[in-house]
C-alpha cells in the first residue's frame, strides 16, 4: 500500500498495521488480555459475606453508585478488585502535590533523569500500598456487619483486608504493564473499561423506565441528545490548540547563509487532558473513604452531600468545578514551564515575533497559558454542570453519576489511545521507508 509520509495515517492503514505489524499487534493483544483479566477479577468474590443482605442494604444509594462507577461494579459485587486503580490514582495525586512542594522530589523529577523518575515511581507505589491498606480496612469494617457469621472474628477482617489490598496492587501492576508494554495509559484505560462496563446496565435501566412510563420518553431523548452534543464539544476542546508563531534567526555556516525559518509553538487548550477530571473525581471519593474507616455519621452525611445524586447537587457541582479548575492549573504547571521554554528558545536562536527573548518571552507564554488553561477549565466545569442540571430537570436519574466525569474520561482516553496508535503506525511507516 502506497502512503504519504506527510499525511496522517488513514483508518485503513491503521487497521492494516494493527493486523500485520507484529509489534503493534502484540501490544494490542497484551492490553486487551490484561483488561479482560482485570474485569474477570472484579467478579471473584471476597469470601464470608452474605451477598443478599449486602445488596439490599446498598440498593439505591447514590454514594455507592458513584463509587461503584470507577470500580466497574466491583464494589457492588464485593470482588477482590473492588478498590481497582483508585489507591494508585490517589497516590499519584499525593506525589504530584509533594513534588511541587518539596525541592528534593522536584530535583529528582527534573534533574536526575530516568533514575529520578523511577525512584519517584517506586515511592508512589509505596504510597499506593499504604492507601490501599487504609481503604481495605475501611471496607472490611463496613462489610463486617454483613458477614455470614454473626461474630466474624479477627480472621475475617484480616482476610478481607489482605484480599482487597492484594487485588489493588495487582491492578496497579497491570496498569504499569499496559503503560510500558501495551497501548495507552494503563490507569486511564482501566478506568475507561470500568465505566464502559457499567454503561450497559445504566442504559438498560433508562430504557426500562421509558417503557414503563411513556411520559418520560421525551426527557430521556433530551438527556441522550445532550450527552451526544457534549461528546462533540469535548472532542473539539481536547483537540484545540493555540499556535504561537516562532521565527528562527539567520545562521551562517561557512559561506552559506540560512534564511529565517518560521514555525509555531502549539499550546493545547486543555493541557492536562483527562487527568484533571480523574484527579478531581478521586478527591471527591476521599470523604466517603474516610467515612468508611471512621464510621462517623457526620462524615457519612458530608460524603452524601458531595455525591451527584445527593440531597444538594449544586454543592457537588460547585466543589467539582473548583477541583477541576485547581487541577487544570496544577497539571498545566507540571507539563509546561514558561521559564524553561523561554530559555530553550533563546538557546536555539528562536524568538516570538514582537516579543523580546528572556523574561518578556516567559511572561508572554505565562499569560497565554493562563488564559488557555482558564478557558479549558471553564469548559470542563460547564460540562460537569450540564448533566446534573439536565438530570434534575428531566427527573431521569438512572445513570447514577454516569455524566460529565464519565464522558470526559471516555472521550479523553479514547483520543489519547488513538493518537498513540497513530504514532506507532507513523513510526512503522518511516521504518519501512528506511528499509527500502
Amino acid at each position: 500500500m502506497v502512503v504519504s509520509r506527510d499525511k496522517a495515517p488513514t483508518a485503513q492503514e491503521t487497521f492494516m498495521q494493527m493486523a500485520k505489524a507484529a509489534g503493534l499487534r502484540g501490544r494490542l493483544l497484551l492490553t486487551i488480555g490484561m483488561l479482560v483479566l482485570v474485569r474477570l477479577g472484579v467478579w471473584i468474590p471476597v469470601p464470608g459475606i452474605d451477598r443478599a443482605r449486602f445488596q439490599a442494604n446498598i440498593e439505591g444509594s447514590p454514594l455507592i453508585g458513584f463509587l461503584d462507577l470507577f470500580s466497574g461494579g466491583g464494589l457492588r459485587a464485593l470482588g477482590i478488585f473492588a478498590l481497582g486503580i483508585l489507591p494508585y490514582i490517589n497516590a499519584s495525586i499525593i506525589m504530584q502535590l509533594l513534588t511541587a512542594a518539596l525541592p528534593t522530589l522536584e530535583d529528582l523529577q527534573k534533574n536526575e533523569g530516568e533514575a529520578g523518575r523511577r525512584k519517584i515511581s517506586q515511592i508512589t507505589r509505596y504510597v499506593a500500598l499504604g492507601w490501599a491498606v487504609l481503604q481495605s480496612v475501611g471496607i472490611a469494617l463496613w462489610v463486617g456487619a454483613f458477614a455470614e457469621n454473626p461474630d466474624p472474628g479477627v480472621l475475617f477482617y484480616i482476610e478481607t483486608i489482605v484480599a482487597l489490598t492484594a487485588g489493588s496492587m495487582f491492578v496497579m501492576w497491570v496498569s504499569e504493564l499496559i503503560t510500558e508494554r501495551g497501548v495507552g495509559n494503563g490507569a486511564s484505560l482501566l478506568i475507561f473499561v470500568n465505566i464502559v462496563a457499567v454503561l450497559p446496565s445504566s442504559l438498560a435501566r433508562t430504557f426500562a423506565l421509558a417503557r414503563e412510563n411513556q411520559a418520560i420518553v421525551g426527557p430521556v431523548v433530551v438527556l441522550l441528545a445532550v450527552f451526544l452534543i457534549m461528546i462533540v464539544g469535548i472532542v473539539f476542546v481536547q483537540e484545540g490548540t493555540r499556535r504561537i508563531p516562532i521565527i528562527s534567526a539567520r545562521r551562517q555556516v561557512g559561506r552559506r547563509i540560512y534564511r529565517e525559518k518560521s514555525s509555531y509553538l502549539p499550546l493545547r487548550v486543555n493541557q492536562g487532558g483527562v487527568m484533571p477530571i480523574i484527579f478531581a473525581s478521586a478527591v471527591l471519593i476521599l470523604p466517603a473513604t474516610i467515612a468508611q474507616v471512621t464510621k462517623s455519621e457526620a462524615l457519612i452525611s458530608f460524603a452524601q452531600y458531595l455525591s451527584p445524586g445527593g440531597p444538594t447537587p449544586w454543592l457537588y457541582v460547585a466543589f467539582y468545578f473548583l477541583l477541576i479548575l485547581f487541577f487544570s492549573y496544577f497539571y498545566a504547571s507540571l507539563i509546561i514551564n514558561p521559564v524553561d521554554m523561554a530559555q530553550n528558545l533563546k538557546k536555539m536562536g528562536a524568538s516570538i515575533p514582537g516579543i523580546r527573548p528572556g523574561r518578556a518571552t516567559t511572561e508572554y507564554v505565562e499569560r497565554v497559558l493562563n488564559r488557555l488553561t482558564f478557558l479549558g477549565a471553564v469548559f470542563l466545569g460547564l460540562v460537569a454542570i450540564v448533566p446534573t442540571a439536565v438530570e434534575s430537570a428531566t427527573g431521569v436519574r438512572t445513570f447514577q453519576g454516569l455524566g460529565a466525569t464519565s464522558l470526559l474520561i471516555l472521550v479523553g482516553v479514547a483520543i489519547d489511545t488513538a493518537k498513540q496508535i497513530q504514532t506507532y503506525v507513523i513510526s512503522q511507516r518511516y521504518e519501512g521507508m528506511v528499509k527500502q
